[in-house]
């Protein structure tokens, strides 16, 4: 009892929460502080542990009051002042253990202490708060279940619409299936050509680039042959400086110049030749660069058109990966709808079993009802019979009384014994009557008790 799991509350706290969340009615107004301090009354005690009964488990207050069928009890009417006190001590032991309170006794009932029965109230305390967040926790989690359900059936429904839509633009219509057939065969028409002309502009581009590489080899000879005339230039204008006066030698060194500058001719006619082959092969170039910016411009379309192509068969796929991971999310949620559906039904067989359990005890409790009823009945009987049993004393005693007084006029000479003996009688005789008077009263108390009970 030293080392609690809960915090012991204030008399205060105590009071008010239980006027505020268990009791009802004129209860929760009658119940004050001095019902629990300084030394709590039995009764009010009692009715908090019955009301917490009644609030956690739905176990009514008269029901702590009625006896068990099976058990053949031959006054119950004697019992049922304790039968009440020891089913709620039966139930708070059974629940208290739950609050991690297990040192319950029944002299906590019937003369409570103040800082157990404080202790006690502390620990329903702290379980009914307990009990409250979780029910929180539970409609949370509640919500969220039909949440997510509302959302499996968006899903469901977006599915099949998407569905619908991945049909109706997969599927051709039977009046554009011939249209849909010219454009795939101008399509491959379009790839083949496409293929040919690229392979025509590869071929050509090469062509190119070897004329420009042959059109570079002759302007460097070119170069070199312009530096050669030149360094002739040069050399003859120093042979000139140089000239002997011997015409001979003069006249040979002229037919080597002769020579050399008709060589020279020649190789200048020679290369202005094959510049102007190269020129008009340039002409030639530039017109089949014209076609070949032609080709490039169809095969930027035609890129075009295959980019356009591409991106319509991207966006489909998106779209199939998309609806792939729709169709994942949809059999996920399929499976969380089977196990919440296995679950709601094994809830569904234990709410089936428990309303059949009920309706066992209700028919229980209305055949001890029964029971009950017939056993006022016999009680009555009873009654009526210790009735007339008292009729009869009384004429008995009313008989005696005469024969006493008919013997008191014959035995006035031995009025000392008579009068002894008649101090003895009648002293037994008003015992009899006090005894038989409770009797009657017992019996009506009890009657009116199981009248206020049934």
């Amino acid at each position: 009892m030293s080392e609690n799991t809960f915090p012991v509350y204030t008399v205060d706290a105590i009071v008010n929460f239980y006027r505020t969340e268990v009791l009802t009615g004129q209860e929760a107004k009658h119940l004050t502080k001095s019902d629990l301090t300084p030394t709590p009354k039995p009764e009010a005690v009692q009715t908090l542990y019955m009301r917490v009964l009644h609030f956690l488990y739905r176990f009514r207050h008269e029901c702590h009051s009625m006896l068990p069928l099976l058990e053949n009890i031959q006054y119950p009417q004697y019992h049922e002042g304790a039968t009440s006190i020891v089913s709620v001590y039966i139930r708070m032991r059974q629940f208290l253990p739950v609050c991690l309170f297990s040192d319950f006794s029944l002299n906590d009932l019937l003369a409570p202490k103040k800082q157990k029965t404080l202790t006690i109230l502390s620990a329903i305390m702290n379980f009914l708060h307990f009990r409250k967040q979780r029910m929180e926790v539970v409609l949370e989690k509640q919500a969220r279940f039909r949440a997510d359900m509302d959302r499996l059936q968006t899903y469901v429904r977006f599915n099949k619409e998407a569905e619908k839509k991945i049909e109706v633009l997969t599927t051709i219509p039977p009046e554009q299936q011939a249209e849909a057939d010219e454009l795939a065969a101008a399509l491959s028409e379009l790839q083949a050509t496409t293929v040919h002309e690229y392979q025509e502009v590869n071929m050509k581009n090469d062509s190119i680039a070897e004329w420009k590489t042959k059109i570079a080899e002759k302007t460097q000879k070119l170069a070199q042959v312009k530096v050669e005339v030149t360094n002739l230039k040069e050399d003859i204008s120093k042979l000139k400086s140089q000239i002997v006066e011997s015409p001979e030698e003069l006249k040979s060194q002229m037919e080597k110049m002769r020579d050399n500058v008709k060589n020279i001719k020649m190789s200048i006619e020679q290369a202005d030749e094959y510049v102007v082959e190269l020129q008009s092969m340039v002409q030639a170039m530039g017109l089949t660069e014209a076609e070949t910016q032609q080709t490039y411009g169809l095969l930027l379309e035609l890129e075009d058109s295959i980019n356009n192509t591409k991106q319509m068969q991207e966006e489909n796929q998106e779209l199939t990966a998309q609806y792939e991971k729709k169709l994942k999310e949809l059999k996920n949620l399929c499976l969380e709808e089977g196990q919440l559906k296995r679950a709601l039904g094994m809830k569904q067989d234990k709410e089936s079993k428990q309303n059949i359990r009920r309706q066992k005890q209700k028919e229980m409790k209305e055949q001890h009802v029964q029971d009950v009823l017939g056993q006022c009945n016999q009680i009555h009987q009873k009654r009526e019979e210790m009735a007339n049993k008292i009729q009869e004393i009384t004429n008995e005693t009313q008989h005696l009384k005469a024969k006493i007084q008919s013997l008191r006029d014959v035995c006035n000479k031995e009025t000392m014994k008579a009068q002894a003996l008649f101090d003895t009688l009648s002293a037994s005789m008003d015992k009899l009557h006090q005894r038989i008077d409770m009797n009657i009263v017992d019996l009506n108390q009890d009657i009116s008790r199981m009248s206020a009970n049934f």
